[in-house]
């Protein structure tokens, strides 16, 4: 990795003095620890950390936390569609399909053109995917796919305690911060997560950018630009590195350059480069995904509201930001007023943030009503989470302020090796709240409510607060000779984050473990019980299906899936009379979800009850007419008038089954 040499350990240049102080900064005596323990020490603190040596722990701690089991694992949740149902990734392995690797930028993230896209568009994680599947990793597993993920959480780790050491000049601090953010739980579900992988990827553009800001000035803007796209068309998030890269560089250039620190020209180049990255990466989307945006956003939409709503739709026209899912299942902050919405978010902002330091609790879904619109605006977390949100906005640019106006004083300790640290946590806690905030709910609203994976970004920043943190912990208590409770306290930290981490990543063994253990994480999640009576259904239990289907409906008797989820477990039970209720009023709901219509319609006709009982037809057919031009009025009359050629509902218009690859587009 490149490294300036004013980032270099002093004790390359100055074995003796310069080592003698560098132990002195970490308050360590030398005592004799003979044979492997020795070694251990020297390989963490002899040396200032590189690459070489950073990614080897870092990779194996990334292993042992978040690896799945290699012949018991299959697809999970998103994965269904990411992988089994992506038509460009599977397109590899079909010598007459018609997708090149170019289409990854025709494509969105789960390989579906523009105009049936659902929003996602992150090319790179799809390349890498079709590049597994061309070398083997297909239907029988997605082993090798989550493996790619966790070593690139292992790679990520390693920058992160280089980013630490080029910062602190610490080596004790700096292998805090990688294994902090390898083994924080919270990013279970990016790493374990097959899906993951954008999260991660992303990271690693981000994470690339900032080990630029060390190069010399005339490389430096190129090589921001180059990680910044690649962190772009990895993620959508990535787009947190406009400001907060430029925003770094003005805090800790004169840590990286103490030479030449020339912070408002480097902040400036980081900035043109940041931002024609950003730019270019708009232009690219559009041009290459026309996808349609938001009616919400139009000009017609926002014509009488005041300007600053006019010009954030004007910049969000520009963005183009693909239209998408509005499911208050999945988000029920969609139905609130912005002040109830901004309420919840911060709540669930401070929740995640709780889970970053104490993760007793972690899931993969967070669905309604599990975090569902607050009865009132002012409560103890939202008013927590606007004071951790606004908090570090105000103190983090404060720390770098006073630190810059004591340069003079501050020089002389940097020159003992000693370097003043408020920029540092300055830009972390900064980098909290900004990374997370595109992700919040509040400025746009998102598919999901909350997720475990938004937290890989910001984890970047509490990784560094954190291991600062401790390492002043263990000054302090050395000095009152509270040394072990200070080790104690930080094994108790990281065994707990460790052991945490364990648990949620053995919940991806598969898909039965995954929603069992989801839905005892989060007991008012609708679709976690839901998922759950599926995975038992296919597996025949269908008693089980149906009691775990009953909870489900129960938190959500409005939700046309569970309606029509619970009909037809009736159904396959042979209980046509108990399904037809739980049948109609689904229908009634949703008659244009063509997969759920189908559903229905296909059991009743295997139990013959169209055929057999007059009153369901007849009112099947009622249902239908209320709703003229749907799919539930097409596939009725089509199933009545063709039923005996296709056995049932049209084959093309049945959903997918359990592990099944896409349908011909």
């Amino acid at each position: 990795m490149p490294q300036d040499e004013s980032a270099k350990d002093p004790s390359q240049s100055k074995p003796q003095g310069a080592e003698s102080r560098q132990l002195e900064t970490l308050d360590i005596e030398e005592p004799y620890v003979p044979g492997f323990l020795d070694s251990i020490r020297d390989y963490f603190l002899g040396d200032a950390p590189t690459f070489s040596v950073a990614i080897v722990p870092c990779c194996f701690l990334s292993m042992l936390l978040f690896t799945r089991h290699p012949f018991k694992t299959n697809f999970i949740f998103d994965e269904q569609e990411a992988l089994l149902a992506n038509p460009y990734v599977r397109s590899i392995a079909d010598p007459l399909s018609k997708l090149h690797w170019i289409d990854a930028f025709r494509r969105d993230f789960w390989g579906l053109p523009p105009d049936r896209s659902i929003g996602s568009y992150r090319p790179i994680p799809d390349i890498v995917w079709r590049i597994l599947w061309g070398i083997g990793a297909r239907d029988q597993s997605p082993f090798l796919h989550h493996w790619v993920n966790v070593l690139l959480h292992g790679v990520n780790g390693a920058i992160v305690t280089l980013i630490a050491f080029r910062l602190t000049k610490d080596r004790l601090t700096a292998w805090l911060s990688g294994g902090i953010f390898v083994a924080c739980a919270v990013l279970t579900e990016a790493v374990s997560g097959v899906v993951g992988i954008a999260d991660v990827l992303g990271a690693l553009g981000v994470l690339l950018a900032l080990e630029a800001l060390a190069l010399p000035l005339k490389w430096m803007p190129i090589a921001v630009f180059a990680a910044v796209l690649f962190g772009l068309f990895s993620k959508e998030s990535a787009l947190v590195c406009v400001p907060l890269v430029p925003f770094c560089s003005l805090m800790a250039s004169q840590l990286i350059h103490p030479r030449a620190p020339m912070r408002w020209v480097r902040a400036s180049v980081a900035a043109v480069a940041t931002v024609a990255a950003f730019v270019l990466y708009v232009e690219a989307r559009k041009r290459f995904f026309p996808a349609p945006i938001q009616p919400d956003l139009s000009v017609e939409a926002n014509r009488y509201k005041p300007a600053v709503a006019r010009f954030f739709a004007a910049v969000l026209r520009w963005y183009a930001q693909p239209t998408l899912p509005r499911d208050p299942l999945n988000n029920p902050l969609i139905d609130a007023s912005t002040p109830y919405r901004v309420a919840g978010a911060l709540r669930v902002y401070v929740r995640g943030l709780s889970q970053v330091v104490f993760p007793r609790t972690l899931s993969g879904d967070y669905s309604a009503p599990q975090e569902p619109i607050p009865p009132k605006l002012l409560f103890p977390e939202s008013v927590l989470g606007a004071l951790f949100a606004v908090g570090p906005l105000v103190l983090g640019p404060l720390l770098g302020l006073v630190a810059w106006l004591e340069s003079k004083k501050r020089q002389h300790t940097l020159e003992q090796g000693v370097p003043d640290l408020r920029p540092v946590v300055g830009a972390a806690i900064v980098w909290i709240v900004v990374s997370y905030f595109p992700v919040s709910n509040i400025p746009v609203l998102l598919p999901t409510v909350r997720a475990e994976r938004f937290w890989y970004f910001p984890a970047i920043g509490s990784s560094l607060v954190l291991a600062i943190s401790f390492r002043a912990i263990f000054a302090r208590c050395r000095r009152h000779n509270l040394f072990a409770a200070a080790v104690g306290l930080f094994v108790a930290f990281l065994g707990f984050q460790c052991s945490s981490a364990r648990r949620h990543a053995i919940d991806y063994t598969n898909d039965l473990t995954f929603w069992d253990a989801t839905r005892r994480a989060v007991p008012r999640s609708a679709k976690a019980h839901l998922n759950y009576s599926v995975m038992q259904g296919a597996r025949g239990n269908l008693e089980i299906r149906l009691a775990s289907n009953r909870t489900a409906l129960d938190l959500a008797p409005e939700w046309p899936m569970a309606s029509v989820y619970m009909g037809d477990t009736l159904c396959r039970l042979h209980r046509v009379g108990e399904a037809w209720p739980y049948y109609s009023h689904g229908f009634d709901l949703a008659p244009n979800d063509v997969n759920l219509v189908s559903l229905g319609i296909q059991c009743l006709w295997d139990e013959k009850a169209l055929e057999e009982d007059s009153a369901i037809r007849a009112e099947l057919a009622s249902i239908a007419d209320k709703h003229p031009g749907s799919w539930l009025e097409y596939i009725e009359r089509d199933t009545v008038e063709n039923g005996e050629d296709h056995h049932g509902v049209d084959p093309k218009y049945r959903p997918r089954g359990y592990n099944e690859g896409p349908k011909a587009e």
